[in-house]
């Protein structure tokens, strides 16, 4: 791949200090599960020494973790992952339909929107916006790497 792809070196960043992140919540209990906004049930679960908060959060930090190496693959940094391209615009809508989830609450029940929701969705509309334009730059040379995913 000729030149580097930022937007998406970007990307896998931001992906993977979520992920790293994540494993932060587990570490750091119950108050970070509730400072984090990972709801009161889970941080009552975590304060009774149940595994579920635990194995959620580090499910979701691996997942975070598959994503940022999806987008240094696409950057190529990488070696070529299964199904890149596709991987890279499921990721990408994944990110952007969670951050443009709060337009409805806001419209139809404001009463329920947290300061956390709104500062979430904002970083992960950005998190989606950066997969995009990386994505979108990374097309061509993406198409020309290989004609699966």
């Amino acid at each position: 791949m000729t030149g580097r792809n930022n937007w998406l070196v970007a990307g896998g960043v931001l992906s993977a200090v979520a992920a790293v992140l994540h494993l932060g919540v587990i570490a750091g209990g119950p108050d970070w599960y509730r400072f984090f906004g990972a709801g009161e049930g889970m941080a009552r679960m975590a304060e009774q020494g149940q595994l579920q908060p635990a194995l959620i959060t580090l499910a979701i930090a691996a997942i975070l973790a598959i994503w940022a190496a999806y987008a240094w693959s696409g950057a190529g940094l990488l070696r070529r992952l299964p199904l890149l391209r596709t991987g890279l615009v499921l990721i990408t809508a994944i990110y952007l339909i969670r951050g443009l989830a709060l337009l409805p609450m806001l419209a139809f029940r404001p009463e329920l929107v947290t300061p956390f929701d709104a500062w979430s969705s904002l970083i992960v509309l950005a998190y989606g916006a950066t997969y995009a334009i990386g994505t979108w730059r990374a097309w061509p040379l993406l198409s020309k790497r290989s004609s699966n995913g």
